[in-house]
């Protein structure tokens, strides 16, 4: 009888990104390609003479073991995650954010914001079932967003009080 639930993993091959020091003195740079079930010890400890390997130029093939000086694992860095990278704080650019030139007019800088405030505002994703990743995105994000509309409103409605101050009088006396 057929066994449906069970798996063979002997025809899966995964990757083990390597660089190899060879006899001659060459390094070559790549991938050893070997069954998901077996680890990369058991296949160079095994009784296979050859291995598969490809180097980072694309070319794959066999090579012999006898061949080979020295094999260093080579270890990816973790995995790019979703969440803003943290830039310095002179590194701030509210116009980057944005999406907007220097200098444009208030009424581009008020849309730009309303555009990509309505993309990113995590109420939209309240009732999607999100990875947290995605949702800390989406929260960074509508928070750089406001952020930078702040920044731009600023000295806006600055310019508005000091209209409003002006136009106050400096003295009013007082009745008798």
């Amino acid at each position: 009888m057929f066994e449906r639930n069970r798996i063979d993993n002997s025809l899966q091959q995964s990757s083990v990104a390597a660089e190899l020091t060879l006899d001659d003195g060459r390094i070559l740079k790549g991938n050893f390609y070997i069954s998901a079930s077996r680890s990369l010890y058991e296949v160079l400890n095994g009784q296979t003479s050859f291995l598969d390997f490809e180097s980072h130029d694309g070319e794959r093939g066999l090579i012999a073991k006898s061949m080979i000086k020295s094999v260093k694992i080579v270890v990816a860095g973790p995995k790019p995650s979703l969440t803003h990278q943290k830039a310095p704080a002179d590194a701030f650019d509210p116009h980057g954010i944005l999406g907007l030139s220097r200098g444009g007019p208030w009424d581009e800088v008020r849309a730009a914001y309303l555009k990509l405030s309505k993309i990113y505002h995590p109420d939209l994703f309240a009732g999607v079932e999100l990875p947290h990743e995605v949702r800390d995105y989406l929260a960074s994000m509508a928070r750089r967003i406001n952020a930078a509309y702040a920044a731009l409103e600023a000295p806006q409605q600055a310019a508005k009080r000091a209209v409003i101050e002006k136009a106050k009088p400096i003295y009013v006396s007082t009745g008798r």
